[in-house]
């Protein structure tokens, strides 16, 4: 049982359906946390319990490193990253704020489609057939769910 419990702590996927439960329960918390706040300061308050949250865990689990073991160009890619993500948070909750969690949600998972994308044509990386018909499948899903009929 203790081998089954770590070769799963050591694999994406569980990690990744996580995210996908996390994600959803963002939506869902972040409607009804916008409804009486601007959305600029609701995703301020957002990321500020990130960081500390991050915060806490990095000392209980000694994982924090000194800034100078770190590699410059690893600095330039997590400063673009942290201003993608922030830029992504503004947009997000202006859209909740403004629309339904359950058609703005699955139009944000677009993310998923320019992801493969993305990971295609900048990264090399290779999606087979089958693959690129679920991306297919995701941005159809997306837009159906958002399309107001």
């Amino acid at each position: 049982m203790r081998s089954l419990v770590s070769a799963a702590a050591e694999s994406w996927m569980p990690w990744a359906l996580g995210a996908a439960v996390f994600a959803a329960l963002t939506a869902i918390f972040a409607k009804l946390g916008v409804e009486a706040v601007g959305s600029d300061f609701a995703t301020l308050v957002r990321t500020l319990v990130v960081v500390v949250v991050l915060a806490a865990l990095l000392t209980a689990t000694g994982q924090w490193q000194a800034p100078g073991t770190v590699p410059a160009r690893t600095w330039l890619f997590l400063g673009l990253s942290g201003l993608a993500t922030g830029a992504s948070w503004l947009c997000y909750f202006r859209a909740l704020k403004l629309g339904d969690a359950a058609r703005v949600a699955p139009l944000d998972k677009l993310s998923v489609v320019l992801v493969a994308i993305f990971g295609a044509t900048v990264l090399g990386e290779r999606l087979s057939a089958a693959n690129w018909a679920g991306v297919a499948l995701i941005a159809a899903g997306a837009i159906l769910v958002a399309y107001q009929g």
